[in-house]
């Protein structure tokens, strides 16, 4: 077994990688004087519309930003309701009750841990106004089923895109089918930044000028205002993220050699691994396994100086932040989530990886299986579908 040390994240790597591009981006700023709404933040713009294929682009401060300001454009607000599910990320709900809408929560896939599509159309009401599919650890959720319903039911979709930007599915890309696309830009994701930032993507004009009002106080002429925050991305994340937006697909590319590299390796263990649906271009935001030991096998490898997380270990549902009794609904059983979050573990995955660092965790973490037989049944049909 390798004494290698290995961390979660490769921010500083990628830094030192691409030093002199991004060093230039940001002195060009610096020495123009423009750091807000400036042409850093345009020409982002157009890099990324141009990346996803779509028409707009509209940079905000967040990711969390995004979602609810897209609600606002939409005029989702109280009385509303929101389909989603509860094992992502708090902000995902948290935009719908910034919103003032109603987050209803459905289970996920057992399988792929996105929304089990299965289940939307039971969760709909009169009051059901949209439905926002997350696309979790960077695998795409169906959206053709969701798109459907949608259409079916007169639904908007909004697509959390905060984890999977650069993935597709088999016939469609992310964003193609929903109103509006949301991706967050803080460091820890595919495409990040240094500090907080976010985008809608659409091909709505409606949503990009609603979106682009709200974000600066109401505004897109200077001292004409009407309501709306401060929610802008920065000059200087935006010349950042275009240095960066021209590597993604070879970061994800590296992404999926070394997922591959995990599950070949962790292949006949007890471990759940993580699922790729056939024809789906799953970029590994995250590479999460799942076992009933979960904390034995974290703290395994923490002594061996291999850091894994955990995403996420409490559903949003059981969270205590969560306001019980004034805008939430659970449309039938989150077994599938609630078990998700207790085993789930987030094991080193990031482009700047080395070879020798992935054989490290999985010589770990095989070396701790072998240790724990008997614990654990092992998982039936495990290993990812390419």
């Amino acid at each position: 077994m390798s004494s290698v040390k290995v961390g979660f994240y490769g921010h500083v790597r990628q830094y030192h990688n691409l030093k002199s591009e991004i060093d230039a981006a940001i002195h060009e700023v610096l020495e123009s004087g423009s750091y807000v709404m400036g042409p850093k933040v345009k020409q982002f713009e157009k890099d990324l519309a141009a990346y996803c294929h779509a028409k707009e682009a509209v940079g905000v401060n967040s990711g969390t930003d995004a979602l609810w300001l897209v609600m606002m454009a939409l005029g989702i607000g109280p009385g509303d309701e929101v389909i989603t599910t509860s094992n992502t990320f708090f902000a995902t709900a948290e935009a719908i009750w910034i919103a003032g809408a109603t987050a209803v929560f459905v289970d996920c896939d057992a399988r792929t841990c996105n929304i089990d599509v299965s289940l939307i159309e039971a969760a709909i009401t009169p009051r059901t106004k949209a439905i926002v599919p997350v696309h979790l650890y960077g695998q795409p959720a169906e959206m053709r089923a969701v798109a459907e319903i949608a259409r079916k039911r007169n639904l908007f979709v909004i697509e959390d895109n905060a984890q999977a930007l650069g993935a597709r599915g088999p016939d469609f890309r992310l964003g193609q089918l929903s109103d509006a696309m949301c991706t967050s830009f803080i460091i820890q994701k595919n495409l990040g930044c240094f500090g907080d930032g976010g985008a809608v993507v659409t091909d709505r004009a409606d949503i990009a000028e609603a979106v682009l009002r709200l974000r600066n106080h109401g505004s897109v002429k200077r001292s004409v205002h009407s309501m709306g925050y401060n929610s802008r991305l920065d000059d200087l994340h935006a010349a950042v993220l275009s240095v960066k937006l021209r590597q993604l697909d070879k970061w994800n590319d590296q992404r999926r050699s070394f997922a591959r590299k995990y599950d070949e390796g962790l292949k006949g263990t007890s471990l759940k691994l993580p699922t790729a649906l056939a024809d789906y271009r799953h970029i590994y935001h995250l590479y999460v396994v799942e076992t009933d030991r979960r904390d034995s096998l974290q703290e395994y490898l923490k002594q061996r100086e291999i850091t894994a997380l955990t995403h996420y270990p409490i559903a949003i549902h059981q969270q205590e932040g969560f306001p019980w009794g004034k805008s939430e609904r659970i449309a039938g059983s989150l077994k599938n989530a609630e078990a998700s979050a207790a085993r789930v573990l987030s094991l080193p995955m990031f482009p700047e990886l080395t070879g020798e660092e992935a054989q490290a965790v999985i010589d770990t973490v095989v070396a701790w299986d072998n240790q724990n037989k008997g614990h654990e049944t092992r998982a039936k049909g495990q290993g990812a579908h390419r």
